[in-house]
């Protein structure tokens, strides 16, 4: 659920991007065995990463004008504050859209159940209660930060997952993913300490927007933490439950999540004048769902943004999952970086944010870490997978 609400890679919406359902190291799908230089093999590389691209670019763009465009007039302006409503939009797109993939590659009308087992269950809400909580604190860190501190700060996934399997499953890694972490977390450090400001006015207006600065990393923070427990439970599941695939888990995730978070819409009017509500910071009145709809039908455009938003967040969850079972999980991470890259570009191009020198530094940073981590995991892999010679006597 993106990103994510969606699918993390997981999807987006996913996501959503919703990014982390895919960072399991292809546990359960293995690439089909064909001719790696056959011309219908790279068409069908071809499709697979211009999917990804355009669906997850695309995503980007709608997701960063959703969140960021000022509606109304100069003396009354509003922007689209319902993040749980566009996750409960995505969902569903991902859910129907992850069903029909699941009926396509079914061989028999028995074969891959969304929920093979009850005992999956509980740890499929869990990730369905992780992810949707994920995204909220996500949407709310873009009222602090700019969506290119947004997307850095996503590419650190590393950092949450790798400190949940240390502290949860004692897990130890090769040194070269601390350098890697240690390289991502300077990066956008570096990024988001040099962020071009306009003259501040006085002395307090500097200060608060220092604040404002560590309001948004810390919902980012927030929102890390979540994905981190979305994807080492996701692991859990891969390891637990196999044969399970990503198919399987796409439609089932998003099913909960509908749910789940449909359910919170309904009884949110209700919950918010309680003390509980108060307490989490419910505001009284009709709920999220009626202002989102009053919102929409005042100003269409983000209606029609937030459903191209869920229908490229599930298209391109689709794309990832062929492209997983396909090509396998080393080739899916060079087409997600680079895209994370792009989506980066783009934002800078499309929305005018400029840069300076010290923040291209971080950016360098960032994606030269997760390069290298790619690069180095992909060589480790490649001497795991070739066989020991035994010594003769």
């Amino acid at each position: 659920m993106a990103s994510n609400g969606a699918l993390k890679q997981r999807k987006p919406n996913g996501s959503a991007e919703h990014d982390g359902v895919l960072d399991h190291e292809n546990k359960t799908l293995t690439p089909k065995e064909s001719s790696s230089g056959s011309p219908q093999t790279v068409a069908t590389l071809m499709i697979c990463v211009g999917g990804i691209y355009a669906s997850f670019l695309t995503w980007g763009i709608l997701q960063e004008r959703i969140t960021t465009t000022v509606y109304g007039t100069a003396t009354s302006p509003e922007r689209f504050h319902s993040p749980v409503v566009v996750n409960t939009v995505q969902s569903i797109f991902a859910a129907a859209l992850g069903y029909i993939y699941l009926l396509l590659s079914r061989k028999t009308p028995s074969d891959l159940p969304i929920y093979p087992t009850r005992q999956i269950l509980l740890p499929m809400l869990m990730v369905s209660f992780t992810s949707s909580l994920a995204s909220p604190f996500g949407y709310a860190s873009l009222k602090y930060v700019d969506y290119i501190t947004f997307t850095l700060a996503k590419s650190c996934k590393l950092l949450p997952v790798m400190l949940l399997h240390v502290t949860l499953f004692g897990r130890r890694y090769p040194w070269y993913k601390y350098l890697v972490v240690l390289l991502v977390t300077a990066g956008v450090a570096i990024f988001t300490l040099h962020q071009p400001s306009k003259k501040p006015s006085s002395k307090s207006s500097a200060s608060s927007k220092d604040n404002n600065s560590l309001i948004g990393l810390a919902l980012l923070s927030v929102n890390l933490l979540f994905d981190g427990l979305t994807n080492s439970t996701q692991d859990h599941i891969y390891k637990a439950f196999r044969p399970y695939t990503g198919q399987q888990m796409m439609c089932g995730l998003n099913i909960l999540s509908t749910l789940m978070t449909t359910t919170y819409l309904m009884f949110e009017p209700f919950l918010s004048v309680t003390e509980a509500g108060a307490f989490f910071g419910m505001k009284p009145g009709d709920g999220e769902l009626s202002r989102a709809l009053d919102f929409v039908s005042r100003h269409p455009g983000v209606g029609w943004d937030i459903l191209g938003f869920a229908a490229c967040g599930a298209l391109g969850q689709v794309f990832i999952f062929y492209t997983l079972s396909t090509f396998g999980s080393l080739l899916l991470v060079t087409v997600t970086v680079t895209r994370k890259m792009l989506t980066m570009i783009l934002s800078v191009v499309w929305f005018g944010h400029r840069l300076s020198p010290m923040q291209w530094l971080g950016v360098g940073l960032v994606f030269g870490g997760v390069g290298v981590e790619a690069q180095l995991s992909k060589q480790e892999k490649r001497q795991k997978g070739k066989p020991v010679e035994k010594k003769k006597n």
